[in-house]
Parts: C-alpha cells; structure tokens; sequence
C-alpha cells in the first residue's frame, strides 16, 4: 500500500496514528488476580481471547481499581495480542461489537478509532493481507514475540470518504456472511468427525469393532521399562542446531498417534551418557505426562540416537502388547476418562510413573490385538481423507476472505 496507484486517486493516506490511538493494555500483580468472578473484580482479555472474533472463555479477574474508565472496552475497540509465547498469536486482532464491562492484559492493546472513521472499516483494516504481510516482514528472521506501539501506529493507512467506507464495509460483510456460513458448516462436519473418531476408538477398546472379548490388565504387567526423561538445563545442556547430535523429544512433539518433528529440537550426543535410561528405542510408545497435552501418546518410529524431557514418559513393551494398540487406546477418551479421573485441572495436571504403570487396559491375545489395529488404521485413514478436504475447503475459504479484504482496501471491490 506504499504505492500511490494501489488505492483509486480520490482516496487519501495516513498513519493509523491519525486514525485512532492505542491504548495500553493493564498490568496487575499474579496473587492480586483470580481465575473466578469476584465482586468488586473485572474480567481481563489476554491472546488467548483473540482469534478474528473475541472469545470470553479462561478469563482472569482483577480488582477494579486496577482498571481506568479508559482502559474499559468499548463498542469498535479493535484489541490486539502485542505480545505472546507463540509467535502465530501475535498481530493478531478482534473487534469489540459491544461495550465491554472488561479490560485487557499488558500483553494486548487496544485501538480505539476516532468518530470520524467507520469503526467496522478500520477493524477489517487490521485482518486485511497488507497488515499481515506488515506483521509478518517485521517478525522474518528476528523471532520477535512482540509488537511495538509503532509497528501499529506507523502503518500506512488508506482513507476513502466516510460514506464510501460504509458502503466498502457493507459490501465486505454481504460477501462474508455467505462464505462463513459455508466455513462454519465444515467446521461443524469437523467436529461430528473428530466424534466418531473417538466413538471408533471407543467400540474397539469394547471389542465392539472386531467382536473381541476383552480382559483386563495393568500396563506394566506387559511392561519391559516406562520411564521418564529429564530436563536439558537441569544437566547442564543448551539447544543446539546440529541435526548430527541428539534429536530430543517435548511433549510439544507427541501428538495423537504421531511423532511431529518439523520444528526438531537437538541436544549433544553426550546428554545420553547422562541420561541412559531414556535413550529411545524404535517402536517404544511415548506419553505426555504433565499440562494442557497430558495424555497424547504416539509410536517412535525414527531410526535417529533420540532421548525425551522430563514431561514425556518412555513406555517400552514386552511382545505380549501391540504399540499401535496401546498408542490408540492410550488417546481414546474411553482411556483418559480412567486415568484422568482424579486430576481436578488437566492444563496444570500431572501423571506420575506410578499412574502410567497402573493404567488399567482392555487386554486380548496379540492376533485380536493386531486385528484391531487393522480395523481402526483402516477406518481412521477414511477419517484423515475427509479431514484433509475439510481443512483445503477451509483454506480456501481464509484465501477468498483474504482476497476480498485485499480488493476492498485497494477499492476493487465497490464500483464508483
């Protein structure tokens, strides 16, 4: 939008600092705020509440007196997630529709447009492609978690007549409104997916699938070894970026029935010198024993010299259990309803070795157990086929909302 013959001549340009001012979020002390509603508290957004929409769900309250008449969110406040542990949060924004009887964290801002400006024009502003090809040229190659007030401030910004911003807001949100539709129809057949998927694994962990009679059994009953690994720092190693070294698995790396290595972490070979009881084998099943991820598990299937942290548990098998069994029923919610049962809080919660090795599993002979396997890789290779289609559709349809906000702030998209 640097170029003046990418917005028609009878527009104007500014900087967003013309258009509105940004407000800075609050900052509260840790043991002052409350995970509950309190009297005389008021709910605080953070990133987690920004995604295009505002959400309002895992909220923190703080004391009122901590919140200025100014920093109270207002119909048209566009709030921002400045700054994040995760970089894909970052830049991110959402329109308040209504007042607000709320605030924001010190981790978000908000920018209030002036009256002279249509509040719903300036809102899609900030999620059109030039604002997120800005955002992402500022973060390329400096790893930057956060958002300085100018990276906002300093951007420029087209300004069509009043009236013309009304009829280009109108024309955006005639053409959204079909094409939301459309995405909230797949992202409900997305759903209904993910639930028969757990009904799939729930019927062959019944012996439902296969028509199997099940048993019952401890898992370190057909157990050669479950162990846990420990922490890089606490033995006196740093992250390093030679793929030639040690390939160190987080529980941010197993997932449900996979292994994801695309942001691979790597140690020195020497940590397994320390640390040999978590030496990775091929084929030992891996379970996440501690936070919002506790209970994904999945088979290690690489041939790379690999150790684990200490919130990633090592479950090695005598020949009497199938991996992939276990790995399937250790991610149905049939299995973490069982172990799960006495963690109050499962973002904060932990499993001990002592809780893995006491896991109650349905038990078969190996050819049922194999069976099973079957039937679910065949039946759950359906499920990742739509899946697949499903997240092109909603590719696709993030791609044509982008290309009309495009049109929109290059004045394609309404006819003079």
């Amino acid at each position: 939008m640097s170029e003046d013959n990418n917005i028609p001549k009878h527009w104007g340009r500014t900087k967003a600092s013309e258009v509105g001012k940004l407000l800075r979020g609050i900052n509260y002390k840790k043991q002052d705020a409350s995970n509950e509603a309190k009297k005389d508290f008021l709910p605080v957004l953070r990133g987690n509440n920004i995604n295009g929409e505002l959400n309002f769900e895992d909220l923190v309250f703080v004391p009122k007196q901590n919140v200025s008449n100014e920093q109270l969110i207002k119909a048209g406040d566009i709030v921002f997630a400045m700054s994040s542990g995760s970089k894909h949060l970052v830049g991110k924004s959402a329109k308040a529709k209504t007042d607000y009887n709320g605030s924001f964290g010190a981790f978000c801002g908000v920018f209030r447009p002036n009256e002279n400006f249509d509040k719903n024009f300036v809102a899609y502003f900030f999620q059109s492609p030039y604002y997120k090809k800005v955002i992402s040229e500022i973060s390329k190659g400096t790893n930057i978690n956060n958002l300085k007030r100018e990276h906002i401030l300093d951007l420029d910004f087209p300004i069509p007549p009043l009236p013309e911003q009304q009829a280009i807001v109108a024309k955006i949100e005639e053409l959204l409104s079909d094409l939301e539709n459309g995405k909230q129809q797949l992202q409900t057949a997305q759903q209904q997916l993910k639930v028969y998927r757990q009904s799939l694994l729930k019927w062959a962990f019944e012996g439902k699938l296969t028509k199997t009679k099940m048993g019952s059994a401890k898992l370190i009953e057909h157990c050669e070894l479950i162990t846990k690994g420990a922490s890089p720092r606490w033995q006196g190693f740093e992250y390093i970026s030679d793929e030639t070294q040690l390939l160190f698995v987080t529980s941010e790396n197993v997932r449900d029935n996979y292994i994801d290595v695309e942001e691979p972490k790597y140690l020195k070979l020497e940590f397994n010198n320390i640390q040999k009881r978590s030496i990775l084998k091929k084929g030992d099943v891996l379970f996440n024993l501690v936070g919002a991820s506790i209970g994904r598990a999945a088979v290690f299937n690489f041939d790379k010299i690999s150790n684990i942290n200490q919130a990633v548990a090592v479950i090695r098998l005598k020949q009497t259990l199938n991996n992939k069994y276990i790995s399937f029923f250790l991610n149905s919610e049939v299995a973490k309803h069982k172990y799960l049962a006495n963690v109050v809080d499962v973002a904060r919660a932990n499993l001990s070795l002592t809780d893995t090795n006491n896991i109650e599993i349905p038990y078969c002979s190996s050819e049922e157990q194999q069976l099973i396997v079957d039937e679910l890789e065949s039946k759950l290779t359906v499920c990742d086929k739509i899946e697949e289609t499903i997240s092109h559709s909603l590719q696709q349809a993030e791609t044509l909302r982008q290309s009309i906000l495009k049109k929109a702030f290059e004045g394609k998209l309404i006819k003079e």
